[in-house]
């Protein structure tokens, strides 16, 4: 497996450690709830440095983004970040990222996720016609999530750069706890407002930036937060989760996904997803709270009243924040009605649920 400049910290605090997309990382420290309010209430610090990062440089950059991803990254200016996802030639989702515009029209960074790594470069490059200039940055960027409604506060702290006044979907670079280069960054990795740290793992940088943002925050009651506590946020948000939610099997128009989706451009198969906006799909993704007793997990089956299966369940926990049972998964066009009863079948039981609206917390 392999580690993360923060990997001995993390097992130094106690955390439960596991496998996640070939890197040893914290799993929980202290538990779930208790990490997840944390981060919902005050402030808390994730470790995803295992993120992937690619540089895109060139007169044709931004060329290349547009052809492969289903956003208009023509919109962004120097210092606005988007989200969007790569459509691949079936109708699914290659993986969802971050586009981030560094020099307009010349400079651009894709944030992806850690397990598609390979998989994104891959793609991405076979679509590389142009000439672009290509950089997979992952192994020596270090990423920190200073999550919470608190989170920028306690960072502004350490810098000159305003993270304050940082909007949506935008991001800075400067200097950081003394380090040089640093991007922070605004895009909601978890829903509850905050920073994304990126910074270079070089001559100690690492060391001293984590030792920086907990001297900042610890003493206002900040923590090490782990992955699953990330997962619970995430989906009380209704954030969709690459590999369980959106795979290479699901559209953006069966996710919900029709807003980063526009065909103001040309990009891969357009034409058959132009085509499902048009003409609807047979199977949408929705959210869900159980009415009845139960803990949907991921690929729970899901029925109608007659006990037909309908659907099933990508994503599902006992929410922190709500005290009640939430999921999301793909339903029938039929049986997506935000009200609709549907049922999650549990070991073997029918336990009843409805679709409501997303997010599940505003």
């Amino acid at each position: 497996m392999k580690n993360t400049p923060f990997t001995d910290k993390h097992i130094a605090l106690g955390a439960k450690m596991a496998e996640f997309a070939g890197y040893n990382m914290p799993i929980s420290y202290t538990g779930i709830n208790e990490e997840h309010s944390c981060v919902r209430n005050n402030a808390g610090v994730f470790d995803v440095s295992h993120m992937g990062e690619f540089m895109l440089k060139g007169e044709n950059a931004l060329d290349l983004i547009q052809r492969v991803t289903t956003n208009d990254a023509s919109k962004l200016t120097n210092g606005q970040a988007q989200y969007s996802c790569l459509p691949n030639n079936d109708g699914g989702i290659v993986d969802d990222l971050l586009v981030y515009c560094v020099e307009q029209n010349k400079v651009y960074m894709l944030v992806v996720n850690a397990s598609n790594i390979d998989k994104d470069w891959n793609w991405i490059s076979s679509h590389n016609t142009k000439g672009v200039d290509m950089t997979n940055i992952s192994d020596k960027t270090a990423l920190l999530a200073v999550q919470g409604p608190k989170a920028t506060a306690y960072m502004q702290t350490l810098t000159d750069m305003d993270l304050t006044g940082l909007k949506y979907y935008t991001f800075t670079k400067g200097t950081f706890a003394g380090v040089e280069n640093v991007l922070v960054s605004y895009t909601g990795y978890t829903g509850a407002g905050g920073v994304e740290i990126y910074f270079e793992d070089k001559g100690g940088d690492a060391e001293k930036i984590w030792t920086a943002v907990f001297a900042a925050g610890e003493p206002h009651g900040m923590k090490p937060i782990g992955l699953a506590a990330r997962d619970t946020l995430r989906l009380e948000k209704g954030f969709c989760l690459y590999g369980n939610d959106i795979d290479d099997t699901t559209s953006p128009i069966e996710a919900g996904l029709s807003w980063i989706t526009k065909f103001t451009k040309d990009f891969t198969n357009r034409a058959f997803i132009e085509n499902q906006k048009k003409n609807g799909v047979t199977k949408c993704l929705v959210g869900f709270e159980l009415v009845d007793r139960g803990i949907p997990r991921h690929y729970h089956v899901i029925q109608n009243a007659a006990g037909e299966a309908i659907g099933g369940v990508t994503s599902g926990t006992q929410s922190p924040t709500l005290g009640k049972a939430i999921g999301m998964g793909y339903v029938t066009k039929e049986n997506a009605a935000v009200g609709t009863e549907i049922f999650i079948s549990i070991r073997d039981k029918a336990i009843k649920a409805k679709v409501v609206k997303l997010p599940f917390l505003q």
